[in-house]
């Protein structure tokens, strides 16, 4: 890994994008990494806009909010079209193409396109093409341990709803496979 990674995942409240950031930093504590997590959403809450800023490194942070991320993770197109332009040359974009009909159209960074929604329904994983794109960016960019990312998903998946720990890690792995 880099000694910094910056993330932002974005797209309406309700898809899991504080969720996703969640389980990337507990998932960096158990390595000992310096993390942030910043969320921030419009007043709509659930199907509002919603984004949040990740930073996982080996050094000290200067600043939790991420404007030129490394990393986007887009799960609509108004999330798409307003961030694009701010991930670093080089960098990487993960769209949910299932629900974001439009291409990125920058040559400078690298795109995967994930039908995150599509897999999660036909897998029976409703409601978790977050984890399905949190898998696919696992896999590019080994940012922790697999180990670390289950422990992760563990510790933000609260014990009444503890069945769904075994799904969610199937949606990883699906992402994984993309």
């Amino acid at each position: 890994m880099a000694d910094t990674m910056n993330v932002l995942l974005a797209g309406f409240g309700g898809q899991g994008i504080l969720f996703t950031g969640k389980v990337m930093v507990y998932g960096a504590l158990t390595e000992g990494k310096e993390l942030s997590w910043l969320p921030s959403y419009g007043p709509e809450m659930r199907g509002g806009t919603c984004n949040c800023s990740v930073v996982i490194s080996d050094e000290a942070i200067g600043s939790p909010l991420v404007t030129n991320p490394d990393v986007l993770i887009a799960m609509n197109r108004p999330s798409l079209e307003k961030f694009m332009g701010s991930v670093v040359p080089g960098g990487t974009i993960l769209v949910d193409s299932s629900t974001v009909d439009i291409k990125v159209e920058r040559t400078d960074v690298t795109v995967y396109y994930v039908p995150a929604t599509n897999l999660a329904d036909k897998n029976g994983l409703k409601g978790l093409a977050n984890i399905i794109l949190l898998g696919k960016l696992f896999k590019e960019k080994q940012f922790i341990s697999r180990e670390s990312l289950d422990k992760g998903l563990a510790k933000c998946i609260p014990a009444k709803k503890a069945e769904m720990l075994e799904f969610n890690k199937k949606a990883l792995e699906i992402g994984m496979e993309q």
